[in-house]
């Protein structure tokens, strides 16, 4: 019998219809018509290219949907930092802090540098680049050779160079170091910003990272039983535009993120995204700020945790950085344990350190008055409002020979002293710990209710507390300018005319 084509293992090598023809002559019996040999063959060479196209078809999607997973099957990571918001030309003695802390890893979490430019900020007139009512952009890009400068500034910083030298580093991106501020899958010049980002984290030549688009990437580190899964997320290449509720990781990475949940075998998952996940500041903040989360894509937030839940994965902490501050947020109602996301942002850029004095404390006043449901509040934080606005660093730490095992998380200032923590024990992230029943139409449940869900007169407090005290300085400074007015026409109408 003649096979017109077929898949050889190896070479992929193909017999052509005319080879089947002279097989068939070689193999035929004068009973056998040689006018149906090319009608045989054919057939068969066609059913051939079609399962030759099938494979290489699945071989087209597997490339699109898999990149670098790294294994590192020595002794047990227990010490973890990351952090994120590093402004290349600003002191960064925070370094010192981290290598007293000395990890095992380190995991970089976006705005890794400051690569575009911006325009200083103006409130006021047609070129608006500030507040509620701007009307122009503030930041532009800036050229591939300017970016690969700014990188080499970051590399060159004296503790993070010894940081490199005995710690592993690996990351993601956020905006500033994809290329511009907020800025998405639109964004021209993306594969050369991907380039230069993974040359910075020392990404080898020949990594399939470089191939892909996006920089997402999994890391698995200890043997059995104290495995720890580092999954990075791209939130940039592939995100659509704010406002549309569209896609934030694009269909190959949410593939491969889903492979990359089911076919774990860790105990723990540190799932890193540059944005925040879970807390959702800018429900609260309108008009006057607007931060970047998950929250904004609600379809794909909840896509999120539909699949942790389906691939029923244990162990699972999200740490995020990018909003210039440090909280802890946990969500009660997204799987059947305890969901934390870990906050910690920035190196540098602290909202409070960057603020002029005045500004900065009417934000942390603002912080503290702030209504918020997912914020973890206890007595381990530095300030009431739980929130911490200067530099900082996360740190994770895990005793694998405690019984259970106990994860301790903090984040910490500039001298690596704690200004906010948690610690709870492996055995409260696992599938079927808790089970919560979501709050009613219109109650507010702790660690439940989402801040988008909130009564509008709870979730624009800020704004009403706002314009509430332009009203009233207003209307006294109205009062003040009535009576004295008053007073004027009063003095006139009393003095007497002079006579002649």
């Amino acid at each position: 019998m003649c096979i017109s084509s077929s898949v050889v293992v190896g070479n992929l090598g193909l017999i052509g219809e005319d080879k089947c023809r002279g097989m068939m002559a070689k193999e035929s019996t004068p009973t056998i018509k040689t006018t149906t040999t090319p009608h045989f063959c054919s057939r068969r060479l066609l059913l051939g290219f079609v399962v030759l196209g099938i494979f290489y078809g699945l071989i087209i999607v597997d490339a699109a949907t898999t990149t670098t997973s790294v294994e590192n099957k020595g002794k047990p990571i227990s010490r973890i930092s990351f952090g994120s918001c590093s402004n290349q030309t600003a002191p960064q003695p925070i370094w010192d802090a981290v290598l007293r802390f000395d990890p095992d890893l380190f995991i970089w979490l976006g705005d890794n540098i400051y690569a575009d430019s911006k325009k200083p900020r103006k409130f006021t007139g047609k070129g608006r680049n500030s507040g509620p009512w701007k009307n122009t952009p503030r930041f532009f890009q800036v050229s591939a050779a300017e970016m690969e400068h700014q990188y080499q500034l970051m590399k060159n910083v004296s503790g993070y160079a010894k940081l490199r030298e005995q710690t592993e580093v690996i990351g993601t991106w956020d905006d500033h170091d994809f290329g511009l501020n907020d800025a998405g899958k639109e964004l021209e010049g993306k594969q050369t910003s991907q380039k230069l980002m993974l040359d910075f984290l020392d990404e080898p030549l020949d990594s399939p990272r470089r191939r892909q688009e996006g920089v997402y990437t999994s890391y698995t580190y200890g043997p059995a039983g104290k495995q720890i899964k580092v999954i990075l997320l791209d939130t940039r290449y592939h995100r659509d535009p704010i406002g549309r509720d569209g896609t934030m990781l694009g269909d190959a990475q949410w593939q491969w993120f889903e492979n990359e949940l089911r076919n774990s075998s860790a105990q723990i998952h540190i799932i890193g995204s540059s944005i925040q996940v879970v807390a959702n500041f800018s429900a609260m903040s309108q008009p006057f700020f607007s931060v970047e989360s998950w929250s904004l894509f609600p379809k794909e937030q909840m896509k999120l945790y539909d699949l942790l839940q389906e691939t029923n994965v244990s162990g699972v902490m999200f740490i995020s950085g990018d909003v210039h501050f440090c909280e802890i947020a946990r969500y009660d109602c997204g799987l059947s344990y305890p969901l934390y996301d870990f906050t910690s942002s920035g190196i540098t850029q602290g909202v409070e350190e960057l603020a002029p004095p005045p500004l900065s404390y009417i934000l942390a006043f603002a912080a503290l008055i702030t209504p918020n449901t997912l914020r973890v509040y206890n007595p381990r934080c530095r300030y009431h409002s739980c929130v911490y606005g200067k530099q900082n660093f996360g740190g994770l730490e895990i005793n694998w020979d405690a019984d259970p095992v106990a994860i301790n998380v903090d984040i910490r200032d500039v001298h690596g002293v704690p200004v906010l923590g948690t610690s709870f024990t492996l055995n409260e992230l696992q599938p079927g710990y808790q089970r919560v029943q979501p709050p009613q139409h219109g109650q507010v449940q702790r660690h439940c209710t989402l801040e988008i869900e909130l009564p509008w007169h709870q979730r624009y407090l800020l704004a009403i507390l706002f314009f509430g005290t332009l009203s009233v300085c207003a209307g006294l400074i109205s009062i003040y300018l009535v009576n004295g007015i008053i007073s004027v026409i009063k003095r006139r109408s009393t003095q007497k005319p002079k006579p002649d």
